[in-house]
């Protein structure tokens, strides 16, 4: 038993399931707004577990290409796809089952999500790649996160409205922004790799600029995302308000110094989805 609990711990450490909650609410944004409402049992879990297949999927096969840069980075050379805790065919294994149940799971919430699911994977595994050629992993990044809310419209509609991809490109900046402020922590690795990232790119206090602007792209985007659906009103404006709050919080933690990094990072983008979705929640609630 201790040693099945101390598998399933290296396997949480490989794909740090915690973040999750970076994508988890933005689906269920997409979901409630498209139905209106409540959409049922059905597919709260059938999307719950195509958000952690998907992302077991990527994290899993990001770890697996880029061991061999991991094993030299300090901050990453204990991760278990380094240190032997897991096994290049125990990864790969992972890798494939979570991309079957990912397929198989799409067959069965619509026709356009079944499509659409293999393309879905391949744009996520090419994420892991992007740095090795282009400063812009990190908008590919947020790309791949931005499918999302897009997934969860399909879900719903089986379609893509206007307001989904609106909402998706405020995924995206949010998640290109906040991912070159983790960036900083490699950025002197990345330059002596030579990996491409903004941060080793453009030094520290243009990646803080670029960063802010991002975020305001993402504020920017959720505008358009409300205003473009026929039935938000009060409390989804509050959340779009409440979520800028967070960001201009965010960077005004790593303005005190980079220590704060991981806490800028984790706790406020950890809460920022969830507090948007509970808004959201509340506008369709009160209508």
């Amino acid at each position: 038993m201790k040693r099945v609990i101390k598998k399933a711990r290296d396997f949480n450490e490989l794909v740090m399931f915690e973040h999750t909650v970076f994508s988890l609410p933005f689906i269920f944004i997409a979901m409630f707004v498209a139905s209106n409402g409540w959409f049922g049992w059905k597919l709260l879990v059938l999307g719950v577990f195509a958000t952690v297949t998907a992302r077991n999927f990527a994290m899993s096969f990001n770890r697996f290409i880029d061991k061999e840069f991991d094993k030299e980075n300090p901050r990453t050379k204990k991760r278990p796809s380094v240190d032997g805790r897991l096994s290049a065919i125990t990864i790969n294994l992972f890798i494939v089952i979570n991309a079957l149940f990912f397929v198989i799971i799409s067959k069965y919430i619509n026709e356009l999500a079944f499509y659409l699911s293999v393309p879905f994977l391949i744009i996520l595994a090419f994420y892991s790649y992007v740095k090795r050629f282009s400063s812009l992993a990190h908008i590919f990044l947020g790309i791949a996160l931005g499918l999302a809310p897009i997934a969860g419209a399909i879900a719903v509609e089986g379609a893509v409205p206007l307001w989904s991809i609106f909402l998706a490109c405020g995924v995206l900046f949010w998640v290109a922004g906040f991912d070159l402020l983790y960036a900083l922590q490699d950025m002197e690795y990345d330059k002596e790799k030579g990996l491409h990232s903004i941060p080793a790119k453009f030094g520290l206090k243009k990646t803080l600029l670029i960063s802010k602007a991002f975020h305001l792209l993402s504020v920017f985007f959720w505008v358009l995302f409300i205003y473009n659906t026929a039935y938000l009103s009060y409390f989804a404006w509050i959340g779009v308000f409440v979520s800028a709050m967070m960001l201009l919080f965010e960077h005004h933690l790593i303005g005190k110094g980079l220590e704060n990094i991981n806490k800028a990072f984790f706790t406020v983008n950890g809460y920022l989805g969830f507090v948007f979705l509970f808004f959201i929640i509340m506008d369709l609630a009160w209508i």
